[in-house]
């Protein structure tokens, strides 16, 4: 829906694309660290389901309902007020007012999002992924009419550019979250359990929730916010660095779904042998998610290597954002590898319950590392001279490098307490 949204955006105007562009740095970080919180969810069903303890499953997911309902108001509040934010970035005029109709609209589907991640993290937890991708393929089906008619004014709706793209994500989100409801409440799998009921606190589970999520919200929002903070810093240098940037963000944000998945199969299965009390299958899961995340990354990173000037064509006919982002993608392309290492490994971590340590790592990775050596290489000429977009995304390359080789050794130290089963 990502790369729709900024399609469609692009073929639309420059500047509108540019708007959603900063629109989206800024309320993508705040629905997926919130939505980290939510995230908790799938370990704690895995470990449950493993050991047969269906039932409590249901008192996880009351307390996810409950944290979903908070954190959504919460980021419908924050995302209605980031006028100060644009004026610190020096984003005025029509972008500013644009990026602001955009968030504005936007604000309104956060908490049916929140909602649906809940919904998605105990369904995950349980093993049952099919239906909420079809549920997510409906989204997008609905989103691709919807950002035609309310961006471009078709059919006798408005015609509102970048701000109809908002709109648009607004009511796919709510799409999302009703339909999961519906399935959580009439699917045979969990009807019997009576999820679609009025939640009631249950302290242990729902502190339970927190400790575990609110490391993994750290950790997503430190990730996601460096590219936030990357698109704001570059906003000084003008629309087509803007949307270059933006297109190549999308396109490969789109791939990176292809090792997120594996890594959050990596989690279910985890949590699940771990809830068996089979440490053997848990590290025997986490060998082949290893080896699957490296075969899709060479892919990912040849064809973006191969095909970056014909991929940067689909989102514009502008000859200077095209030949800029290209550049960028070739750089892209680079980093699939280590992106995939590090985020497999924070999933087989998420199984076995570990979110402390990995936040230290991702936090020293990207803020320490891969940030201010983009500022230096992108902003300033003390290494190089100043190479703008180039130099922060080759800042991320290093600080997804060390990313990667922090967490993998993470996992190499809690690697021993997996021993094999006596009589196996």
């Amino acid at each position: 829906m990502g790369f729709i949204d900024t399609l469609m955006a692009a073929r639309y105007g420059a500047e509108d694309l540019a708007a959603v562009a900063l629109g989206s740095g800024i309320w993508l970080p705040v629905l997926i660290s919130l939505g980290g919180l939510l995230m908790a969810i799938t370990p704690m069903v895995a470990n449950h389901a493993g050991s047969d303890q269906l039932r409590r499953t249901r008192l996880i997911f009351h307390q996810g309902v409950l944290i979903a309902l908070f954190a959504g108001a919460f980021a419908w509040l924050i995302l209605r007020n980031m006028e100060v934010v644009l004026d610190l970035m020096q984003v005025t005029g029509s972008l500013k007012i644009k990026t602001l109709g955009y968030l504005d609209a936007l604000s309104w589907g956060i908490p049916g999002m929140m909602l649906y991640q809940g919904a998605r993290s105990y369904s995950e937890g349980l093993g049952k992924t099919q239906p909420l991708m079809k549920i997510a393929l409906f989204a997008l089906l609905c989103n691709i009419p919807l950002n035609y008619l309310l961006i471009y004014g078709k059919l006798g709706f408005p015609e509102l550019g970048g701000v109809g793209c908002g709109w648009a994500t607004t009511i796919v989100m709510w799409i999302m979250a009703l339909s999961s409801g519906c399935y959580l409440r009439y699917s045979r799998h969990f009807r019997s359990l009576y999820l679609i009921s009025l939640p009631r606190p249950r302290a242990n589970y729902l502190l339970t929730i927190l400790r575990i999520g609110i490391p993994i919200g750290f950790t997503l929002l430190i990730e996601v916010s460096m590219f936030t903070v990357i698109a704001l810093l570059i906003a000084r240098l003008g629309e087509i660095v803007i949307a270059a940037h933006q297109i190549t963000l999308s396109f490969t944000g789109m791939v990176f779904m292809i090792p997120l998945s594996i890594a959050m199969a990596l989690t279910i299965r985890i949590g699940q042998f771990n809830g068996r009390k089979d440490p053997l299958s848990a590290a025997i899961t986490a060998r082949n998610g290893y080896a699957l995340v490296c075969c899709s990354s060479v892919i990912s990173c040849t064809l973006i290597a191969l095909l970056s000037m014909q991929i940067a064509a689909m989102y514009s006919d502008n000859s200077d954002i095209i030949r800029l982002a290209s550049s960028l993608l070739l750089i892209a392309a680079i980093f699939q590898i280590p992106d995939a290492i590090q985020v497999a490994s924070a999933g087989i971590l998420r199984g076995h319950k570990d979110t402390a340590v990995p936040l230290m790592i991702v936090f020293t990775a990207y803020w320490l590392i891969g940030l201010p050596l983009g500022y230096l290489l992108g902003l300033t000429d003390l290494i190089v001279p100043a190479t703008g977009a180039r130099g922060f995304w080759l800042g991320m390359i290093a600080g997804l490098s060390v990313g990667a080789i922090l967490l993998l050794l993470r996992y190499q130290s809690i690697k021993p307490k997996c021993k094999r089963p006596t009589g196996s």
